[in-house]
């Protein structure tokens, strides 16, 4: 069973290396590339990565905790219905045109809808309406997408619209297959359909991410995710709830060819620098070196050939110095006799 808990990891952490504003040190561009998402570990302490372009509304905080008391024990209420029918018995699995019995399936569809406007109206009437777009981003793909949207919210498409911050989750502490790093772009209010959709088309024409549906912070708060016991829905809006399909791809579709023009345009420029004609330069003559131990003949003086007697190769001068040598001794050897 989910537990309430206000929340906390939806409000903007004040005095955090991990968390930029207008207010920081540094320049969006320096902390995009200074706290990557892929590179920072989650220890416990740091799960998520922040940018905001507006100050949160803390001063709430006490009337989103009685508006999540309220919206926590109606889920709990819910729950245990949604529980019952799924145990009776006398309610029939199909439903019948004769008698006009509803079966299972649509009973339990009838409570989670009835809850999803009981959800509203406590949001509204408590004005806890806040919530976030939801996007996912594999692991080798987190920098690139967050660094986008980072800098739009900051001072891009996305500063022009409600969104008013941001946060991607950092990475695993153990190494985790498949890895998903969920992105939440931040709305004032979830119910104010024309300014989430203006959020939504940013997103997929300027960044051309993967949207999951918006999702309220009261959700969040009260445990409400897609594997709730409840079945309730766990996103106030569905993207084609908001825009026909055929118009989201196009919206995608336009960013990615504006994306690959822009490639074209980048490496048909780097042929041009390439092949552009060089500028005729000088070529450097040789450095001498003096070296003050070689000889005043320098590399002659040490290449030069051993002259042999003319007509004569070398076995055969030594063939004649040999004789001339044995005919000196036998003169000497005479005299001494």
């Amino acid at each position: 069973m989910s537990t309430l808990t206000v929340a906390l990891d939806d409000i903007f952490p004040e005095e955090n290396p991990y968390a930029w504003s207008p207010t920081s040190s540094i320049s969006i561009q320096e902390f995009v590339s200074k706290y990557k998402p892929s590179m920072v570990q989650n220890d416990g302490t740091r799960p998520w990565i922040w940018v905001r372009k507006e100050l949160y509304p803390s001063d709430r905080l006490a009337e989103e905790y009685v508006a999540a008391k309220e919206a926590f024990e109606l889920l709990q209420k819910v729950t245990e219905r949604v529980e019952e029918i799924k145990n009776d018995r006398s309610i029939p699995v199909r439903s019948s045109k004769k008698t006009g019995a509803k079966n299972k399936k649509e009973l339990r569809e009838q409570e989670q809808a009835n809850a999803t406007v009981r959800l509203k109206e406590i949001s509204q009437k408590h004005g806890y309406v806040c919530g976030k777009w939801l996007s996912f981003a594999p692991s080798d793909r987190v920098d690139a997408v967050w660094a986008s949207i980072a800098k739009s919210l900051a001072s891009g498409p996305l500063a022009s619209t409600v969104a008013s911050s941001a946060k991607v989750a950092t990475s695993p502490g153990h190494e985790t297959p498949g890895y998903q790093h969920v992105i939440c772009i931040y709305v004032p209010d979830v119910y104010d359909r024309d300014s989430v959709v203006e959020v939504m088309k940013v997103l997929l024409r300027q960044h051309g991410v993967n949207l999951s549906g918006v999702k309220s912070d009261l959700y969040t708060s009260i445990g409400l995710d897609s594997k709730h016991p409840s079945g309730v829905p766990s996103t106030v809006w569905k993207n084609t709830a908001l825009l026909p399909d055929s118009e989201i791809r196009e919206l995608k579709e336009a960013y990615y060819t504006e994306v690959m023009s822009a490639k074209k345009v980048e490496q048909h420029a780097g042929q041009n620098r390439e092949n552009a004609p060089r500028k005729p330069g000088y070529r450097k003559r040789k450095a001498e070196t003096d070296d003050p131990f070689a000889s005043d003949d320098g590399e002659c003086a040490k290449a030069k050939p051993q002259i042999q007697p003319l007509g004569l190769d070398s076995r055969d001068h030594a063939s004649e110095q040999a004789q001339e040598n044995n005919g000196r001794k036998a003169k000497k050897s005479k005299m001494l006799s």
